[in-house]
């Protein structure tokens, strides 16, 4: 019937002892007994979508005109740049994806200050080091300027706008840092500049002593420094009205660069914490109903084949939730409906071994012969119909990831890991387990003990 019973028996109890202490633990810890030291540690926090932890959803579009088209490598970049920005801002667990060819999707679960977010991925982040001459524009004042690397005067154009010219950019900047001002009282932008950016600066500020300086953020004038001396270092400073907050907000723009097309915010779905403790209360409700039903079902249907199917399912969700838990993938709403889908390709693959194994048994084949023949004889339509779910599942998550459909995503990755531990627990824990039910009990009554 098996061979090595006893072999698999002990592997069953080491994964299930090893699943037990994920899905029970917070952190994952080894420790030295010699010196208490630490060798190993792994955060197993479950990691909540938005829709289980409440949180911000926004949808983010180039803000250029329809008719101009855009490159996948920008907007690509665009989206890391966002990633980067919000990754620093201690915004933890968030999720950005492009959707389509022009907008990108973020999620922020768990996220409180949404405002602070929204405003960091929207601003374009220009810096530009700006020649102003003998005029000191006013801090908030927009001007318009132009950028050429052969340094272009300034120019007044039809309309009489003024036009200044850009001597560098953020592009020069190497390295970028917050601290306190000389009176400790507010807080100003410490900024290296490339090889360069260095030749430039030291050749502007050496023919300009005197002249102002202006330093813009997407147009808008942060400060207006007058040049009292040529800066050849490489190095300077910004300085502003900047607290903690806005002054770190400030450098990570600058450290991640400028956005390569302007994003304006298209919608925001902002899901409360209490919303989505409710999502996740119901649906675990609903999920303990649905496998008690089927448990009842197995059990009083297939008699004994039933309960191992029911103990080999626990099995299945334990495992399931502690891969899970280990290699913090996001648990949403639709995860779970797919994790669930799962169950019942599990529970589907027992019901063609166990229907193959009655009718072996009706022909008049012994326990034994009637187990080994219903496994080999199942295999293949357990394996043609799992490996069309697996298919789908890839599609999907395809997708998913092209159009930034993160709910068919997170319901495509459940649902295709589900059916790969599914695979495992009916061919190799149900038979183990059903194997040592029968070398136990020994049945004789066999319509009393698998329902014939």
């Amino acid at each position: 019937m098996i061979r090595n019973l006893n072999n698999r028996i002990i592997l069953i109890v080491m994964i299930l002892v090893l699943a037990l202490w994920i899905d029970l633990s917070s952190e994952i810890k080894l420790i030295n007994p010699v010196n208490d030291d630490t060798l190993f540690s792994h955060s197993v926090e479950p990691r909540l979508g938005l829709d289980l932890q409440g949180g911000l959803q926004v949808l983010l579009e180039a803000d250029i005109p329809a008719d101009q088209q855009i490159d996948a490598e920008s907007l690509n970049i665009a989206r890391d740049i966002v990633q980067q920005r919000t990754d620093a801002l201690g915004v933890n667990e968030n999720a950005i994806q492009i959707a389509g060819d022009r907008r990108i999707v973020g999620e922020f679960p768990g996220l409180e200050d949404t405002e602070s977010v929204l405003a960091i991925i929207q601003q374009t982040g220009l810096l530009e080091f700006v020649d102003t001459g003998d005029f000191s524009p006013e801090a908030g004042t927009i001007l318009v300027t132009d950028y050429s690397p052969t340094g272009e005067p300034v120019s007044t154009p039809e309309g009489g706008e003024t036009v200044y010219h850009t001597i560098m950019t953020g592009a020069d900047l190497s390295g970028v840092t917050v601290a306190p001002d000389q009176l400790g009282i507010n807080y100003q932008i410490d900024f290296t500049l490339t090889s360069e950016g260095t030749t430039i600066f030291a050749e502007h500020t050496s023919a300009n002593s005197g002249r102002y300086l202006t330093i813009l953020l997407d147009k808008q004038v942060i400060s207006a420094p007058v040049i009292s001396e040529p800066i050849t270092g490489g190095q300077g400073s910004i300085s502003g009205d900047f607290t903690p907050e806005s002054a770190n907000a400030f450098a990570v723009q600058l450290r991640y660069g400028s956005l390569p097309v302007p994003l304006k915010v298209v919608e925001t779905r902002i899901i409360g914490p209490t919303l989505g403790a409710d999502s996740l209360n119901k649906s675990l409700i609903a999920g303990l109903i649905g496998m008690a039903i089927v448990a009842l079902f197995m059990m009083i249907y297939y008699r004994m084949p039933g309960i191992a199917a029911v103990l080999s399912i626990l099995t299945y969700a334990l495992i399931a939730f502690a891969i899970f838990k280990w290699f913090h993938f996001t648990l949403t709403l639709p995860g779970i409906a797919g994790f669930l889908l799962s169950t019942g390709s599990a529970l589907d693959a027992n019901i063609l071994i166990f229907e193959r194994i009655k009718e072996e048994l009706r022909n008049g084949r012994s326990i034994v012969q009637a187990l080994d023949l219903g496994w080999t004889r199942a295999w293949s339509s357990i394996r043609d119909s799992n490996l069309s779910a697996i298919i789908t599942a890839v599609i999907l998550f395809w997708f998913g990831s092209s159009f930034g459909a993160t709910i068919v995503k997170g319901f495509s990755l459940t649902l295709a890991l589900g059916v790969l531990i599914s695979l495992f627990t009916a061919i190799y824990i149900t038979r183990t387990i059903l194997a040592l039910f029968i070398n136990s009990f020994k049945p004789k009554n066999l319509e009393a003990w698998f329902g014939l």
